[in-house]
């Protein structure tokens, strides 16, 4: 396999939010979708960086002082993010999409224009190797 995506989960079947959201948009997106993480994109669709519930808690605590009106008057790219999660082109090569993978939870796809284009989950990655490396009889 040296076609990263084969991995891809398309833009369309990701969950993102924008830079320009608030706090509390970014709160109610990261509920309803269920992730840990999500990531950032601007409004021509480049990957901005990775959203973390544990930036948000603290972000809520540092800047918003508990208050959900505060909430809605602060922007995400405000927080201090503990680290993004780096992107790779959609021409890199397994053996770096791995690499990646094994300190990522997922790895945000970029085309050559910086574009997001989907991500490529650890899990998929591992259920590949499993499948493949170890079938079952």
């Amino acid at each position: 396999m040296n076609n990263i995506l084969f991995f891809l989960t398309p833009k369309a079947m990701c969950a993102f939010v924008y830079d320009d959201y608030t706090v509390r948009q970014a709160l109610e997106k990261m509920e309803s979708a269920g992730y840990a993480a999500l990531p950032i994109l601007n409004r021509r669709g480049e990957y901005r960086g990775t959203l973390t519930e544990g930036d948000l808690l603290w972000a809520l605590k540092n800047m918003c002082y508990m208050d959900m009106r505060q909430a809605e008057a602060r922007r995400i790219m405000e927080i201090t993010r503990r680290k993004d999660n780096i992107p790779v082109r959609v021409t890199t090569s397994m053996y770096d999409l791995i690499q990646r993978a094994s300190s990522q939870n997922f790895v945000p796809v970029v085309d050559d224009k910086d574009t997001f284009i989907g991500i490529v989950r650890r899990g998929a990655i591992i259920k590949y190797c499993s499948e493949n490396l170890f079938p079952q009889d």
